[in-house]
């Protein structure tokens, strides 16, 4: 009788389930992002939301977290949202690199789940139009020839724009001289005057300035060639095959919301890529999609943590505590 009640049970149980996974999502879903408002990650998170509600039938409500380098969203989806599907975090690579290099509240790795990457920008290594430098190669030299005779400026410490300077430093086994600033705008007006040497700037804020005709592009950190700038050879035709490093934008949820709203997530957001106004936009800064199953976008992960990691034990960044 007993073994009769217990399979009784675990039928319910599943079509309980079933029917759970037929009807989510019943109400909107809530994405954190946990950036200012204003920037890059709130237009791709729009533009994602849009696609994904159309998939649902239900609106994808944004809500905007700013503070702590994205930590205090972060951790608000890691220990104060529910595990049901209907909260999502919107996250860059500085989430995985940040195990490393600095104290975490939480740890992403065992705090959330990856469940959908969205797309990934190139940067750009930029230096001043009317300066000495014209190729890659003239940068190294100069590097190695003086560890004084660089100096790099960067939107701030420990952000992709130090940390991609940091591995070509690494790479290219030449040294340069760490200026960080407030944002990668303020960089501009110093690398135009030549008061610093170069900067590695996200795609879509690098263009415009090179449009500009203030600053030249030496090199892109894409696995090819953008067709907006088709003359700009990427770092891995120039034998650098680790400096194809893009800053990357993904869907994390609570461990432990259910395997079929991560699915499901994952099934929005493929559509959300398609769409005419997601490829438009990636198309304009050179962006590309990432993986929306989520163990791919977790080896994806993966491999920013350990970037971060090497780069600690390499000593080129300091963690902060």
């Amino acid at each position: 009788m007993n073994l009769i009640r217990f399979a009784v049970a675990l039928m319910l149980a599943a079509a309980s389930a079933h029917s759970l996974a037929q009807a989510y999502p019943t109400r909107p879903l809530v994405m954190v992002v946990p950036y200012a408002p204003g920037g890059s990650a709130e237009a791709l998170a729009r533009v994602t939301a849009k696609g994904m509600g159309e998939v649902f039938g239900q609106n994808i409500v944004l809500e905007m977290k700013p503070g702590a380098g994205g930590m205090i969203g972060s951790e608000y989806v890691a220990k104060q949202s529910r595990p049901d599907g209907y909260t999502v975090l919107f996250a860059a690579a500085s989430l995985a690199t940040n195990v490393s290099l600095t104290k975490m509240p939480f740890d992403p790795r065992r705090d959330l789940v990856p469940v959908s990457g969205i797309a990934a920008i190139p940067n750009l290594l930029v230096v001043g139009a009317d300066g000495p430098y014209r190729s890659v190669t003239d940068l190294i030299a100069a590097g190695r020839k003086d560890p004084k005779a660089l100096l790099f400026g960067s939107s701030g410490q420990g952000t992709a724009s130090h940390l991609t300077a940091e591995m070509f430093q690494l790479v290219t086994k030449m040294q340069m001289t760490h200026v960080p600033y407030k944002g990668s705008g303020l960089v501009y007006p110093d690398l135009m005057s030549s008061r610093v040497s170069l900067l590695f700037d996200v795609f879509g804020s690098a263009i415009a300035q090179i449009r500009g005709g203030k600053v030249r592009a030496l090199g892109v950190t894409s696995g090819k060639r953008s067709p907006a700038l088709p003359d700009v050879p990427t770092f891995v035709e120039l034998g650098y095959p680790e400096l194809e490093i893009l800053n990357w934008s993904g869907l994390f949820a609570r461990t432990g919301t259910p395997p079929e709203a991560i699915a499901k997530i994952g099934e929005s957001v493929a559509h959300a890529l398609q769409t005419a106004d997601m490829k438009t936009w990636l198309n304009q800064l050179a962006a590309e999609p990432m993986p929306t199953d989520p163990a791919a976008f977790g080896r994806v992960f993966n491999t920013e943590v350990e970037l971060g990691a090497r780069l600690v034990r390499e000593g080129r960044v300091q963690p902060v505590n």
